[in-house]
């Protein structure tokens, strides 16, 4: 029985290890956003502005 416990213990550090790393993994300055969000103009929300990302 203590074995089972000590090995959902385990299986539960690795879980929250791996939320922890993904959550914290990712760009240096957060998700990117569209400045002119709430603006709703076709015109500002251009492709030449956000180019796609380079790979």
């Amino acid at each position: 029985m203590g074995l089972i416990l000590l090995e959902a213990l385990g299986a539960g550090l690795v879980f929250i290890l791996i939320v922890w790393w993904t959550m914290f993994s990712g760009r240096k300055k957060g998700e990117l956003h569209d400045e002119d969000e709430t603006a709703g103009n076709d015109a500002n929300n251009s492709d030449e502005k956000n180019p796609p990302p380079k790979a």
